[in-house]
Parts: C-alpha cells; sequence; structure tokens
C-alpha cells in the first residue's frame, strides 16, 4: 500500500548519524542523498522493497514532527526490537512510554519499543509472533 515514508529533519546530518545506526539494525545500508532544485537536502534508505526518507523542510519553515503521529517498523524478533531501541536511544533518541517488551492489546501479544528521533518523530519497533 505504501510507497515511503518522509520525515522533516532541522538537522539533516545529526539525522543521518541517527537513522544510519537505527536503520542498520534492519540491514539498510548508506542513504541515497539529494539535493532538490530548491537546494534543501534529502536522504532516501532503500531496503527490502521500501523507501525511508529525511528531508529539510522545502517550505523553508522549520520541521516538526506530528501530535498523535508514529512511524511502526516491521521487526524480525524480539531481540531486533530491543535492538532497535538500544541503538536508538544510543545515538540521541528518546525512549517512550513503556519499556520495550512484550504487550498484549486489542491485536493480540506482540513486542514493541517506542523512541523519539533527535528531531522529536516517534518511532516504534514491533514484532509480532506468529
Amino acid at each position: 500500500m505504501f510507497s515511503h515514508v518522509m520525515i522533516g529533519s532541522n538537522d539533516i546530518e545529526q539525522a543521518k548519524r541517527f537513522y544510519d545506526a537505527v536503520l542498520a539494525t534492519f540491514g539498510a545500508g548508506e542513504p541515497f542523498r539529494n539535493q532538490a532544485d530548491s537546494g534543501h537536502k534529502r536522504l532516501f534508505y532503500r531496503h527490502d522493497g521500501s523507501t525511508f526518507c529525511i528531508s529539510e523542510p522545502i517550505d523553508g519553515e522549520a520541521a516538526t514532527c506530528a501530535n498523535g503521529g508514529t512511524i511502526g517498523f516491521k521487526c524480525s524478533s524480539p531481540e531486533q526490537v530491543q535492538q532497535f531501541h538500544d541503538t536508538a536511544v544510543a545515538h540521541g533518541g528518546q525512549s517512550v512510554e513503556d519499556p520495550p517488551g512484550l504487550r498484549d492489546g486489542a491485536m493480540g501479544a506482540m513486542h514493541l519499543a517506542y523512541v523519539r528521533d533527535p528531531d522529536g518523530n516517534k518511532l516504534c519497533a514491533i514484532y509480532r509472533p506468529k
């Protein structure tokens, strides 16, 4: 259903350091760098048929995070959820909500971890046992 997710950043190099480390937990490599015609810098991480993008806002305004918005990353194990969380925190992210771990919810049992990136975007690492 989705082609890509793009978020804004006020410090593209800080965002690159954070996401290089965090997305490496999935095996994503170096992003493709792009400079828009407007001069704004963008990063495109491609992995396993998905694209995650970071951009300096093209309208010249400050990047802000969505209140109530969350970007979820599918993990292959509970250990990868924990690794995602720990890597994010070690690279300038902030742990939010409950500690990483198993939760029971409306959609069944799942392992979750929530962090905010250095720009305040809320990220979720999720593993759903089969």
